[in-house]
């Protein structure tokens, strides 16, 4: 048997706690002596304190975490439980080291703090694309990223079954709707030679004309490249260009770490 405060200590639970447990009839100890009123518990309720813990951890209150003990919830609903609740905190995790990241971009973009810039303009000849075209509530990063990476993953998905040969690396095309002041059309291409009669397997055609653009090499994860953004557009302004569209974001080499993403920024200019 275990005294309360050495069962709180092996449950890595306050004594506090514990007392609050029995006075709900969530977790009795297993005896208590009628002289002095100490509690006790055995290691066998281990098990029921660790079941208890797990389900107020997964956001359950404690009537809710009570009845659901009363049911004698089994350890395969239990492991099903957590491991939902995993998946909900990996999200909530990956969402905030996200706006983290954006957060970054938005310091590292105030002016003054950007470093100078080493743009160059290009003549881009005209190319004929294939891909898949959504649009974005807008050209904010929070509704960018979430549209573009699944278009990205679904235009590989479809290319090895198209009557596609690819003749260039992946280009993304952004662009401001016709429909709206705020929303964004975005465009998941590749440069490619068509068979005429074949398959596009629900790719479109795009072709774009050759151009002049002013160009810049963001190298680091894609999720932080508003300042390089921001810096091409400063670039453009201060030499009395114009701004085009669309503008293009060539994935020069996309390792696992995106840390060592590169990727080539293109604005057309006039």
């Amino acid at each position: 048997m275990f005294a309360i405060g050495d069962f709180a200590r092996h449950g890595r639970v306050s004594v506090r706690m514990l007392r609050h447990y029995d006075a709900i009839g969530l977790l009795r100890p297993a005896h208590v002596d009628p002289a002095t009123g100490y509690r006790s518990y055995d290691a066998g309720q281990f098990a029921e304190l660790n079941r208890i813990v797990a389900l107020k951890d997964l956001g359950f209150s404690l009537e809710q975490v009570r009845t659901m003990v009363a049911d004698e919830i089994g350890p395969a609903k239990m492991r099903a439980l957590l491991t939902m609740r995993r998946a909900e905190l990996e999200s909530t995790v990956a969402e905030s080291v996200a706006k983290l990241a954006q957060v970054e971009s938005r310091l590292r973009g105030i002016e003054g703090d950007s470093p100078a810039v080493d743009v160059v303009i290009k003549e881009l000849p005209a190319v004929r694309l294939v891909g898949l075209t959504t649009t974005a509530e807008s050209f904010t990063p929070e509704d960018i990223g979430p549209v573009v990476r699944p278009l990205c993953a679904e235009l590989g998905r479809r290319l090895p079954e198209a009557a596609v040969h690819p003749a260039g690396r992946l280009t993304c095309l952004y662009e401001r709707s016709p429909r709206s002041e705020d929303e964004a059309v975005v465009r998941a291409t590749v440069p490619a030679s068509i068979d005429a009669e074949g398959n596009l397997n629900g790719l479109e055609v795009v072709d774009l004309p050759a151009v002049r653009a002013a160009t810049l090499v963001h190298r680091g994860p894609i999720d932080q490249v508003l300042p390089a953004w921001q810096a091409l557009a400063r670039w453009i302004d201060d030499n009395d260009y114009r701004s085009g569209e669309p503008a293009r974001e060539l994935y020069l080499d996309c390792p696992e770490d995106p840390a060592q993403w590169v990727t080539e920024l293109q604005e057309p200019i006039a």
